[in-house]
């Protein structure tokens, strides 16, 4: 998992991020499984309160591990500053993994 800082504008709702889920060995993560989803929680740095829960999209079918999130309607009308997220996957199985590294944003305001 990447440890850059994701760049984002104040009030977007186009921002596609497309990640890799991996397992430890470096194989994808299978999330073929249509009962299968992953969730991303989004929040300011510092805070516990969840801003918005943004469900990821299985861009080729998932078996290969790649998903994409991006920030409907008003998620992104937030303050200019640091946010966070965190990926879980629930398993057709009912099992949750919740991956380790935490995402980071930061979120500009638009011009004027």
């Amino acid at each position: 998992m990447s440890t850059g800082i994701i760049k984002l504008v104040q009030g977007d709702q186009r921002p596609y991020i497309k990640m890799t889920l991996t397992n430890p060995d470096g194989s994808p993560v299978d999330v073929s499984n249509p009962s299968t989803y992953v969730l991303v929680k989004f929040r300011a740095v510092n805070t516990t309160t969840t801003l918005a829960t943004l469900t990821c999209l299985k861009v080729n079918g998932g078996s290969d591990g790649v998903v994409s999130f991006n920030f409907p309607g008003t998620t992104l009308n937030v303050t200019p500053g640091q946010y966070e997220g965190e990926i879980s996957i629930s398993f057709a199985t009912s099992d949750v993994q919740t991956v380790y590294d935490v995402l980071k944003f930061q979120v500009r305001a638009q011009f004027a």
